[in-house]
């Protein structure tokens, strides 16, 4: 059987091949996977495929790739076979790592200190002042215990004698840990007998000397535990997803540039309670964004003051600003000799071949050899895609040299590496091994003791045989890093065996206003979406019951589809055609470009998700993946009325899903009780708006029936379980309106509200929610006899008081947001207009 998985798998010729020898024969290394590949069945395979993509969709692991059709929603590509590294070869390649790690901080350390490099001439000084990287304001800063470089990246590709090179390296806000980290769950999960029986080092260790590092150094005042957040450019940015991730997995808050402020030369987070000291900052954003006083001035994702704080020695920021100064590839040609002047060491781990183009000897070369080099940016600031000579024919070559002539320091031109390949599994054949080249990230932390480097990495393989260029925006896949252990597996858990009582956190007290402001309308956009859904269900049933006729009761739900903004009128266009209610209802479902439509208030909903993503369970974004694909697939049979209910029927059961999730699977904190509090208020929002205008409805026109009510406001087995008739107006109202058990009625939602407004007070102070509960007591006076006496006139002040009280509801909501979002007691100044 085994010439049956090597019988079509490509020999290496003039490349190195990680899972066969020169002769063809599998690595030793490598060989029980292989030998367990070549026993597995094809269907074992296949189910195992498709539970690596069930988990990827289900754990919401995406990519965000800018010029995709997907952007945000790009799905992670991993393919399960790992990259595999011997115990012997992985001690050599982390001593080199470690050993790189430290060059770099000590260079980062003399260009903005002494710059003693600069003065003996071993680095040109046209290649740090000359590009955006080098950060003026950071000139002389001492970052605490001198370390620059808290986290460090190195891109590694293997030549094809086997050693491997430096292909980039990654100094400013390196991703992929993250990456790696989904990975390994994932992979080891897939092949667990093996995971286990070939000792894989685990990774838990490297990101918790990452907290202690952080912990170590943050600068604290006597009796302050160190409070350290992880800074994310916001969900736009390509990696938000390991952003929110690294977060949840090292317990720290996931802020954005507007929750933090500085006062008095102090980083501080702008909580519901008030300010939180922050002692460190992980970033994940690039250095010249991060303050708009003294860096980047158009800057909004960024810290005012944080320069300030740094410099007088307040905060902790990770990696030091300014380190992305050493991402650029022309360096690479001048660390021999650093590394001999400054470590007294050769530097273990070559570079591949790089000339820098503002010398002019380097550039000469460049040019006479351009056909066997790529063509690079030299500085990180720079957005070019690698260009290979060889490709470069005519005019586009002419144009190329016309530029590195031009603008000689502003290029660099490395050898061109035959990458390693390794095999992938093919997602297109029942059973078959690809070669792709692949390449390795690496990843190196500080410690007190050192550089620590992670016992694994992020291995990246193109997107196809011919590939010459491995990259995530090209739409390449990721595979897990196994090193092997030559002893006792580490099995060292990030989670702490003993808790003391300096240890012990009560939740609620780190929650930004950002993070909570969304978490509110996270619970607004739930209940909108399902009482969208709802309301068009009992619309296209209705339809679909009248068999093409006009009844009363479809008159009903379609005039509130009106009155609620998702279908328009009748008649509608330039020539005032008349549109069936069909295409309007199908519309109203499915049309993202709609501002009222299902569609529409689905995507803001995700939206509203991704912006706490870090605070959604697994179970959450299970939920919420699952109705993004139902949206789309529903979104391919639009014109079906059949396949229209039975998306309505699957959007509704993600909603139960939701709640149930969200009213027992989250902690009972400020955020929560929010997020709770906006549900409510949408509900009531909508039940008020929905009951008055079905009151108006029966004052203008008698005898239409009330199932269709009892059946949107999911309150028809309540009914039928009291009532052994059809729905009378006096028994609905009273279900729907008046009945404080039903979690359907307006009075329920009111007293929930108001309730939860009490439980924030003990908290928060005063709430404002004197109007609710002014307008509630006035509700909850109303006489039902009047419907006897007088049911128009009943329906008319009923309507009326309904609709006071949804103004109430929409008060609280924006006083809500004045003082706990925007921190706005009233709005009492006046516009003058001159």
């Amino acid at each position: 059987m085994a010439r049956t998985l090597l019988a079509i798998y490509p020999r290496p010729g003039h490349r190195y091949d990680e899972m066969l020898d020169e002769d063809g024969r599998v690595r030793e290394h490598w060989r029980n996977l292989f030998i367990h590949l070549d026993g597995v069945a094809p269907e074992t395979m296949r189910q195992r495929l498709e539970f690596v993509d069930r988990r990827i969709q289900e754990n919401g692991v995406t990519y965000n790739i800018y010029a995709d059709s997907q952007g945000q929603d790009r799905p992670w590509v991993l393919d399960p076979l790992p990259l595999i590294i011997p115990a012997g070869e992985w001690q050599a390649l982390s001593r080199a790592v470690a050993q790189r790690a430290r060059l770099l901080n000590a260079i980062l350390a003399d260009l903005y200190g002494p710059q003693t490099l600069l003065a003996e001439g071993l680095l040109p000084p046209a290649l740090v002042y000359g590009q955006h990287g080098f950060l003026w304001p950071c000139k002389g800063i001492r970052p605490p215990g001198d370390v620059f470089l808290h986290n460090y990246a190195v891109d590694l590709a293997r030549s094809p004698d086997g050693r491997w090179w430096v292909i980039a390296d990654r100094t400013q806000a390196p991703s992929g840990a993250g990456y790696a980290l989904e990975n390994r769950l994932i992979v080891s999960r897939v092949f667990p007998e093996l995971f286990r029986d070939m000792r894989v080092q685990h990774l838990a260790s490297f990101f918790r000397a990452q907290q202690e590092s952080l912990e170590c150094w943050a600068p604290t005042d006597p009796g302050e535990r160190p409070f350290i957040v992880l800074l994310t450019p916001g969900p736009y940015n390509e990696t938000y997803f390991e952003h929110a991730y690294l977060a949840r997995y090292l317990g720290y808050p996931l802020v954005e540039g507007q929750d933090l402020t500085v006062r008095g030369d102090t980083v501080y987070l702008k909580t519901l309670t008030g300010l939180k000291r922050v002692h460190a900052i992980l970033r994940r954003q690039d250095d010249d964004y991060c303050d708009p006083l003294e860096l980047r001035g158009d800057s909004a994702l960024g810290v005012p003051g944080l320069l300030m704080a740094v410099r007088a020695g307040r905060v902790l920021v990770a990696n030091a600003l300014g380190s992305g100064l050493l991402g650029s590839g022309a360096l690479m040609g001048f660390l021999p000799a650093i590394a001999r002047r400054l470590l007294g060491e050769e530097l273990s781990m070559p570079s591949v071949a790089t000339w820098w183009c503002g010398e002019k000897p380097a550039q000469k070369f460049a040019l006479e050899h351009l056909d066997d080099l790529v063509i690079k940016p030299a500085y990180p600031t720079q957005r070019f895609e690698p260009l290979f000579g060889r490709d470069l024919k005519g005019a586009a070559r002419a144009e190329m040299i016309r530029r590195i002539e031009a603008r000689p320091h502003a290029y660099v031109a490395q050898e061109l590496v035959n990458l390693s390949q390794a095999p992938t599994w093919s997602r297109d054949h029942e059973r078959r091994l690809l070669a792709r080249s692949v390449g390795l990230r690496l990843y190196a932390v500080a410690t007190p003791g050192g550089y620590q480097v992670m016992p694994g990495g992020l291995s990246r393989v193109s997107s196809s045989a011919q590939a010459l260029v491995i990259s995530m925006q090209r739409g390449g896949a990721s595979k897990d890093t196994w090193v092997l252990a030559d002893g006792p597996v580490n099995t060292f858990s990030l989670l702490k065996p003993v808790l003391g009582t300096p240890d012990l956190v009560r939740s609620g007290n780190n929650l930004s206003s950002r993070v909570v402001e969304n978490l509110f309308w996270f619970g607004r956009y739930t209940e909108r979406f399902d009482d969208t859904a709802r309301l068009l269900r009992v619309a296209l049933s209705r339809l679909v019951d009248a068999g093409g006729e006009t009844t009363p009761e479809l008159e009903a739900v379609v005039e509130l589809c009106v009155l609620a903004g998702l279908v328009a009128p009748g008649r509608e266009g330039k020539d005032g055609a008349w549109v069936p209610v069909e295409s309007r209802l199908l519309a109203a479902i499915f049309d993202a470009g709609a501002e009222n439509s299902l569609a529409a208030a689905i995507r803001r909903l995700l939206w509203s998700a991704a912006q706490v993503r870090e605070r959604l369970s697994g179970d959450h974004w299970h939920s919420l993946n699952r109705l993004q694909r139902n949206l789309q697939a529903g979104q391919g049979r639009r014109e079906d009325l059949g396949g229209a209910l039975a998306f309505l029927d699957q959007v509704l059961l993600v909603s139960s899903s939701l709640t149930g999730f969200s009213m027992d699977n989250m902690t009972r904190d400020h955020g929560w009780r929010f997020l709770v509090v906006g549900r409510r208020i949408e509900r009531l929002s909508f039940l008020a708006r929905t009951l008055g205008a079905t009151l108006h409805q029966f004052c203008s026109q008698e005898g239409r029936g009330l199932e269709w009510l009892l059946e949107l406001t999911d309150s028809i087995i309540t009914y039928r379980s009291r009532y052994s008739r059809q729905p009378e107006l006096l028994s609905t109202l009273d279900l729907v309106i008046f009945d404080d058990s039903n979690p359907h009625a307006v009075m329920f939602q009111v007293q929930e509200v108001l309730r939860d407004l009490e439980r924030l007070g003990r908290g928060l102070g005063d709430i404002p929610g004197e109007a609710l509960a002014r307008e509630a007591r006035s509700f909850s006076q109303f006489d039902l006899g009047l419907f006897q006496l007088a049911p128009r006139d009943a329906c008319a002040q009923l309507a009326e008081q309904l609709a006071r009280l949804a103004a109430a509801g929409h008060e609280l909501s924006d006083l809500l947001g004045m003082r706990f979002f925007t921190h706005v007691d009233a709005v009492t100044h006046q516009t003058l207009a001159i």
